[in-house]
């Protein structure tokens, strides 16, 4: 986003999503990362992000929370298509993948810091464990919906983790969409 419309829409009363926004931009682009650098990339003074966040790791918090947000929408698509049992969760751990592997840098912001209890991405990311909790419950009766979201929680983080860290390759996205459903079809198929 150019300076202009970082200073445009700041007038406009939401400077605090612009700092987040920018933020999101510059940790995705491998460029140093700090308030001041936030600041100079939305053409604010360097003392205008520690109106919103007293520190970077608020505001990093606040980057993280927005991630969990992107993924929770991304994740409501896939169960927004009637699909079977299998294919909903196999849908759902290669969204997350997808999501990681287009978001590295902030993926792993998501996942990667010790938050206090009052951390705003703390709820952000029991949303997304919700989700994925009533989407087990939904298409597995009678298996216990949370033991389930965890397990398939944990997978996928793993088969994430695993790509972001270049231990999973892949030469295209539909390759890796293809690494990630198969691991998943393989432990569902091992399900009596």
């Amino acid at each position: 986003m150019s300076t202009t419309t970082h200073k445009q829409s700041h007038h406009h009363g939401n400077l605090r999503e612009v700092l987040v926004e920018a933020g999101i931009a510059l940790l995705e682009s491998g460029d140093a990362f700090s308030l001041r650098a936030v600041a100079r990339q939305v053409g604010v003074s360097q003392t205008a992000p520690y109106r919103h966040f007293p520190d970077r790791s608020h505001l990093e918090a606040a980057m993280a929370t927005t991630g969990f947000v992107r993924l929770r929408r991304r994740l409501e698509d896939v169960l927004a298509h009637p699909e079977p049992a299998a294919s909903v969760l196999t849908g759902l751990a290669v969204a997350t993948v997808r999501f990681a592997a287009e978001n590295p840098a902030l993926y792993t912001l998501m996942f990667s810091r010790c938050c206090g209890a009052d951390d705003a991405r703390l709820p952000a990311s029991a949303e997304v464990f919700n989700l994925l909790q009533r989407a087990a419950a939904q298409h597995f009766p009678g298996v216990d919906a949370h033991h389930l979201a965890t397990a398939g929680w944990t997978m996928t983080h793993g088969l994430a983790s695993l790509h972001l860290s270049g231990q999973l390759r892949a030469a295209t996205p539909s390759e890796l969409d293809e690494r990630v459903a198969g691991a998943f079809s393989a432990v569902l198929a091992a399900h009596p």
